[in-house]
């Protein structure tokens, strides 16, 4: 948890995302969760989903217990990079063991990355973790009726993308939570169109419509000082939800 002081240090990290911002936010909190790292390893690592050298997947829970909720968490790094982690590499595994302690299975997943996987594959690759997920319900203690899918930014347009892709998942999954992510309200960087291809397609690909319409419970949040276009987006969704 962020004391008063962590959090006038993050404030101080002002508002643009880059490696060396994510390297100062790692030192703030790198004692505190490479201890949980040692407490909670996980129970499984690098089980595959799909056929990809990236469709891997992690799993965090506490020994024993009932029929668990899962929480899948589905990370970052602007369609280009990112990681599940573990050991060590805790920022985006500390997600997956913050459900283990709850009681949750913790579902920290790698999925395929742009340029050379372009949309839809993200999404793609969140359904195929649901499947598995479901498929393998018995194995791992998961609870196929208590799935909760959680993005955040790029992760958050794959969750998005998914709902999307597949309009019967209210069937599939119960809830999810977009983090600071991109649903279409502001116009593509150089970036993604790694992804999404050119401008002049991204309406078709990006997933407001379904963000919209919805009845699937939704956690849609940005951070207080997030760049100001993921601001936009979040409160370009809440605006049109609310219109809706």
């Amino acid at each position: 948890m962020a004391t008063p002081d962590t959090a006038r240090q993050i404030a101080a990290m002002g508002s643009e995302l880059g490696p060396a911002v994510l390297d100062q936010c790692k030192q703030l909190f790198d004692a505190q969760q490479s201890h949980r790292a040692l407490a909670l390893p996980p129970i499984a690592t690098d089980l595959a989903y799909g056929p990809h050298v990236r469709h891997r997947l992690d799993l965090y829970a506490e020994p024993g217990g009932a029929r668990r909720p899962v929480l899948v968490f589905v990370h970052g790094g602007g369609f280009l990079k990112g990681d599940k982690g573990g050991g060590t590499a805790w920022s985006n595994a500390a997600v997956g063991r913050m459900a283990a302690a709850r009681g949750w299975l913790g579902v920290v997943i790698n999925y395929r990355l742009a340029p050379d996987d372009m949309w839809p594959a993200g999404a793609e690759d969140v359904a195929a973790v649901v499947d598995w997920v479901r498929a393998h319900a018995d194995e791992y203690g998961a609870d196929p009726a208590r799935i909760i899918l959680c993005g955040t930014s790029a992760g958050a347009v794959h969750v998005a993308g998914y709902l999307k892709l597949r309009p019967g998942h209210y069937n599939d999954v119960c809830g999810a939570v977009l983090l600071s992510g991109l649903y279409g309200y502001t116009p593509l960087d150089d970036r993604d169109t790694l992804y999404f291809g050119p401008q002049s397609d991204y309406a078709t690909r990006m997933p407001m419509d379904a963000l919209v319409e919805t009845g699937l419970p939704l956690l849609i949040a940005c951070a207080q000082h997030d760049p100001p276009r993921f601001q936009a987006e979040f409160l370009g969704l809440m605006h049109a939800r609310l219109a809706r």
